[in-house]
């Protein structure tokens, strides 16, 4: 991650109060699973809207809207699919000539293609033109399959990958592994985006990630570091906590702005041990995320913070805090860039 985090620093210092912080992480972290099973139980499985800084302030408006052009996606969806293609990049262009921010290739584009923002012309490089045009042609494909069985954006989705066709044969998801992983992820990626009602349900892995963590308190810093026996054990701050999920047999990737979108993200006062936590230069935009720790409760977590330092405690609430991650299985095969170096 990217060196020099600037916000206010809070070591805990003195054998006292680093004892009683360990000991405040120890009941956290066997009280992380009695959490896992109680938090699960009252999750409300039903989100609605973006989750705030979610999706970059540039685009934000567009999938709003955007993603409620028809029942078969939301704003959630709209934004998954969208990093998935180009990681909101809009001048991605993949080997296969796929082009834009939506990844339309030229065929595609020609019949589904539409000028949303009215300049005159459909341009597939253009944002404006190219988010609607994602989301119309997720709502063209679901009424191509309106009257198969099955969950309508299961449908849609899998549309979109195999095409309409193979869905009308076979009464809703073919049974394609490309295309039943294809379904999953999107829909699983969504949850990332989305924007919490109720409680966030959490895992009895995060514990264990905790207590990987812990156990390297102590250990100086190193930029790029991922813990290995040529860098003497030493990480920075995206390499402690990808190594720490790891360890529970999570593959998060590298980079910390890429890490946010592994699950989905809790309210500040819903925060539990184990959540990632993340800090940005952009409160609106999650492509700025620099920073990234750990929650162990009681508003600290552990870091790896910048040259100089060693892993520790530090308090979370800083001007820059833009945000809470809490990490799963399935959201982290979904990330685009799981597997990265």
């Amino acid at each position: 991650m990217r060196e020099g985090w600037g916000v206010r620093k809070f070591w805990i210092a003195g054998g006292l109060g680093a004892g009683l912080l360990l000991c405040l992480v120890g009941l956290l972290v066997a009280g992380t699973f009695a959490a896992a099973v109680g938090v699960a139980g009252a999750a409300g499985g039903r989100s609605v809207g973006l989750a705030k800084g979610a999706v970059p302030a540039a685009y934000q408006g567009l999938v709003q809207k955007w993603g409620n052009l028809c029942p078969a996606i939301s704003p959630a969806l709209l934004a998954a699919q969208l990093y998935q293609e180009s990681g909101w990049n809009p001048k991605a262009q993949s080997p296969a000539n796929a082009q834009g921010i939506a990844q339309f290739i030229p065929g595609t584009w020609a019949e589904h293609g539409i000028d949303a923002n009215g300049d005159g012309k459909k341009d597939v490089w253009d944002p404006e033109d190219a988010i609607p045009s994602a989301a119309s042609y997720d709502c063209d494909l679901a009424k191509y399959v309106k009257d198969a069985p099955g969950d309508a954006t299961s449908n849609m989705l899998a549309a979109y990958n195999a095409g309409a066709y193979r869905v009308i044969q076979y009464n809703g998801v073919p049974p394609y592994s490309e295309t039943q992983n294809y379904v999953k992820t999107i829909t699983t990626l969504a949850k990332s985006f989305e924007a919490p009602v109720g409680r966030v349900a959490s895992s009895k892995q995060a514990a264990a990630a905790i207590y990987y963590a812990q156990g390297k308190l102590g250990t100086p810093y190193l930029w790029g570091g991922n813990g290995t026996a040529d860098q003497n054990g030493r990480f920075d701050c995206s390499g402690l906590t990808k190594a720490a999920y790891n360890s529970v047999d999570i593959d998060l990737p590298r980079v910390a702005n890429d890490q946010w979108n592994a699950g989905p993200h809790p309210q500040r006062d819903e925060l539990i041990p184990g959540d990632l936590v993340f800090f940005a230069h952009n409160l609106n935009d999650p492509r700025t995320i620099h920073h990234v720790g750990i929650y162990v409760g009681g508003g600290y977590m552990i870091n790896a913070p910048h040259t100089g330092a060693v892993i520790r405690f530090d308090k979370i609430d800083a001007p820059d805090y833009i945000g809470a991650t809490r990490v799963t299985a399935d959201g982290a095969k979904a990330l685009p860039t799981a597997n990265a170096g």
